[in-house]
């Protein structure tokens, strides 16, 4: 795997390979990642105002070593499969994909409401067909844009936690449009704005946190919009403890909706790679949604650590000890802490279970 770096447009070279790919607001994919950048290009670049790109560089980095004859055995021997997981077919992610591009391209669009019902059907099928009752964020990858990235995964891990609080299927289908719309208002937000890849002034700022506004004024012109979506979009930045916005809420004063909505978001953009940010790693995360107590509903906030599964069943992880391994099973309650088996040494690694391994994280 190449060496991944962040440089400025106007330090760009032509030659470099451009590790991300550069799409527009209607989701038409201008640049592909991996294309090897010309003087054109970054011209071009130039007209967007985009002020910086990821470039790859270096030479492919050296596999990790195979994993040893007793790792093999004990891999087999303690492999337990995770709890069903969502699951979305080839067909199902281009579907998605294109109906959230096109939701968010053109918000007055007449079968606006029909198409939303459309993707959230979809994501519905895909919880309900094998009784998911937990959701991989990585597995879904419905498109390489943020903006419909991040809808599709909000509105998946909504579900998701709705079900695990105990939502009825009426209940989950309108909470994963709430989560698909959670952010429709920033197609109205100035694109000066929205694509400032640099921090937000607090002029900006504010003109930024008023998306939850216009989202909620965009669905209640719409014929068909259950008004607790509308106010699943307006509240999904309120807080438990009042300090929130748009409106300043607190407690029993946020919707259902907009408190589930809060938890996914939040994860979801910590863990997601963005220009002007690196990716929170999942474990920080994680630690991160687990001391904003105080902010976020603590039963949506349970759902959510009973719900997600950030370590899957046959993928490799890094441990504080200097070993790589592979997990063979996640610990329920114990979303930071699964089982996994050390690739060099064949060692059976109950990172919540055992005591010895109590000082063992994962990087």
């Amino acid at each position: 795997m190449k060496r991944r770096r962040f440089v400025r447009v106007s330090s760009l070279k032509a030659g470099m390979c451009i590790d991300q790919a550069i799409i527009d607001r209607m989701g038409r994919k201008l640049i592909v990642r991996g294309t090897e950048l010309n003087d054109y290009l970054i011209e071009g670049l130039q007209k967007l105002n985009i002020t910086g790109v990821y470039i790859s560089e270096g030479e492919d980095e050296p596999e990790e070593p195979k994993a040893c004859a007793k790792a093999k055995e004990n891999i087999r021997k303690y492999s337990v499969p995770d709890r069903a997981k969502v699951q979305l077919s080839e067909s199902v992610k281009k579907r998605v994909s294109e109906g959230i591009q096109y939701l968010y391209s053109d918000t007055d669009s007449e079968d606006f409401v029909q198409t939303t019902n459309g993707i959230a059907d979809d994501l519905m099928r895909a919880i309900t067909e094998n009784d998911a009752v937990a959701v991989d964020i990585e597995a879904l990858k419905v498109s390489d844009e943020y903006t419909f990235k991040h809808c599709v995964d909000v509105a998946t891990m909504s579900m998701v936690i709705g079900k695990r609080y105990g939502l009825s299927d009426e209940e989950l289908h309108q909470l994963g449009i709430a989560g698909l719309l959670h952010d429709v208002g920033k197609a109205r937000i100035p694109n000066e704005v929205l694509n400032k890849t640099g921090k937000l002034t607090e002029e900006e700022f504010n003109v930024m946190r008023e998306h939850t506004r216009l989202g909620y004024n965009l669905l209640k012109e719409k014929e068909g919009v259950p008004e607790e979506v509308a106010l699943g979009v307006l509240q999904h930045h309120e807080k438990i403890n009042g300090m929130g916005y748009p409106l300043g809420l607190a407690g029993d004063e946020i919707s259902l909706y907009a408190k589930i909505i809060s938890v996914a978001d939040i994860y979801d953009a910590l863990v997601t790679e963005r220009p002007y940010k690196k990716p929170m790693s999942k474990r920080d995360a994680v630690e991160m949604i687990m001391a904003l107590t105080g902010e976020l509903d603590i039963t949506a906030l349970k759902s959510f650590l009973e719900s997600v599964i950030l370590y899957p069943v046959g993928c490799e992880v890094k441990l504080s000890n200097g070993e790589n391994a592979q997990v063979v099973e996640n610990n329920d309650g114990y979303i930071l802490r699964p089982k996994v088996v050390g690739l060099s040494s064949g060692k059976l690694y109950d990172l919540a279970g055992d005591l010895s391994c109590a000082s063992i994280v994962i990087e």
